[in-house]
């Protein structure tokens, strides 16, 4: 925090009519144990006030609110033998970012603690949450309406929320946010005054007002809006989406083209697609009348693959980002974070993802599919193709989806056999039909004489428990997948 924010920050704190469930004033009690029920009470009461951060400021004189300094030195005081600032640390959960900071208020000795506001459940002090009613301190657990509350405010904090950039000028706002492509993508006219740009933009949570006139740019609008990832920090630039081409089919081959977002997503997505699609090989395909070229892999499935990568990365997971990668034979998309939803079930199941504010912003701009048809998409896209089935896995803490280049049912291995035989049942099941042999030869482009090679690959799916017949009384009637 810059000492020209906090002392903005301290001005507004004063000027406050009086103490809140997230500011109050000391002079210079410093007991230990009071400072850590207030910490574990005030982030609690940050969160349920839909504040960042809580206050304790020391040097107020509790009669008038005066500045009169203080004697309190949290570096030098000790309890129990130990340093305050570690003591306190060792008895806070879930761990906290508290921030003791001294600060010459206009000639006047002070000291803020800065809290941040409960982001995954409620702060404890020694095992047991606090809350502030008032001026009083009691128990969460005695207030069960309360602690209800803060819960329904806990569940949809997301790192979206958090802030990216704090205390700038609008100018310097502006200048960090592409805020012009803001307006284009979302279809809104631009405002003809600040005013208007900067309520919008607020609106949609991509900035917040912060203290003296000037405002922080959150991790969301950063992350889609940024001019340059690398204004901001480490944490951010570090979620720009990577492009790397081999010219093999190993990692161990030689890189031919290499490409790091700069932008935020919402700016680079469209150039990113475009860039891969630029280097894709194209087929050949001999129509009804024409020949003519088409790309190796379907758009529409690049296009929503990454977008899912975008969407659905576990965004507090540090040093990763989505990653592209083009090989010789196969196409890959990762992203850093273990699955909401089981990747066999990617296709029936609801979404889920833990960016909701990031995806329904990208779904405004028509960045990415409508909800819940991405996959499906996809599916859809590799089938008209007849491509081999797409597969997605986790490996380790991350989330890969692979699309293959063209190869012919008898190219095939076994397991991309049933997996497509899975993933065609499943889609057949969401539209309503059911898969037969007649669909599944249509979707591997098998001839009619050879339907048995369509039976033997049935057999195996349903050996391996991933399809079903849909009567067990008629098998003739066609297959559903293992969980309709």
């Amino acid at each position: 925090m810059s000492d020209a924010r906090m002392l903005a920050l301290v001005d507004e704190l004063l000027a406050l009519p009086a103490e809140t469930t997230w500011v109050e004033f000391k002079e210079n009690n410093a007991d230990a144990e009071m400072i850590g029920k207030r910490i574990s009470a005030m982030s609690n009461a940050a969160r349920s006030a839909d504040k960042p951060f809580a206050y304790l400021l020391w040097g107020v004189r509790d009669t008038d609110h005066a500045a009169v300094g203080t004697t309190f030195e949290p570096s030098s005081h000790k309890h129990s033998n130990q340093p305050l600032e570690l003591w306190l640390a060792q008895h806070l959960r879930p761990a906290m970012a508290f921030t003791f900071k001294v600060l010459d208020y206009r000639g006047t000795r002070m000291v803020l603690l800065e809290i941040p506001a409960a982001i995954s459940s409620p702060v404890e002090f020694d095992r047991q949450a606090y809350i502030r009613i008032g001026s009083a301190t009691p128990r969460l657990s005695d207030h069960p309406e309360r602690l209800k509350a803060l819960w329904a405010k806990l569940q949809p904090y997301a790192w979206e929320s958090g802030i990216a950039a704090q205390f700038l000028s609008g100018d310097e706002v502006l200048a960090r946010l592409d805020y012009a492509a803001y307006f284009e993508l979302t279809g809104q006219p631009l405002p003809d005054n600040r005013v208007g740009i900067f309520d919008r933009l607020q609106a949609d949570h991509l900035i917040q007002a912060d203290v003296g006139g000037h405002w922080n740019i959150t991790n969301l609008g950063a992350v889609l809006f940024a001019r340059q990832l690398a204004d901001f920090s480490p944490s951010i630039a570090r979620k720009a989406i990577r492009f790397v081409a081999y010219q093999g089919t190993g990692r161990a081959d030689r890189v031919t083209h290499r490409h790091d977002g700069q932008k935020g997503y919402a700016l680079g997505f469209s150039a990113l697609i475009d860039y891969i699609d630029g280097l894709m090989p194209r087929n050949e395909y001999i129509g009804k009348a024409f020949r003519e070229e088409r790309p190796l892999y379907p758009a529409i499935a690049i296009r929503e693959l990454v977008a899912n990568a975008l969407i659905h990365q576990d965004m507090t997971i540090t040093g990763a980002g989505p990653l592209v990668e083009m090989f010789a034979d196969r196409l890959e998309i990762t992203n850093p974070g273990q699955p909401l939803v089981q990747p066999e079930r990617f296709l029936d199941f609801p979404p889920r993802s833990r960016n909701e504010a990031l995806a329904a912003l990208m779904r405004r701009m028509r960045l990415c599919e409508e909800q819940g048809t991405g996959i499906d998409k996809v599916i859809v896209a590799v089938e008209l193709h007849q491509l081999p089935p797409p597969d997605f896995r986790v490996e380790g803490d991350a989330v890969r989806a692979v699309l293959y280049a063209p190869r012919r049912f008898a190219e095939m291995t076994p397991q991309e056999r049933v997996r497509a035989c899975y993933q065609h049942a499943a889609l057949k099941y969401m539209s309503g039909q059911k898969m037969t042999n007649s669909t599944l030869r249509e979707r591997f482009g098998i001839e009619p004489q050879n339907a048995a090679q369509a039976s033997s690959v049935i057999r195996q799916a349903l050996q391996a428990e991933l399809i079903r017949a849909a009567d067990p009384a008629y098998p003739r009637s066609g297959y559903v997948p293992f969980w309709a």
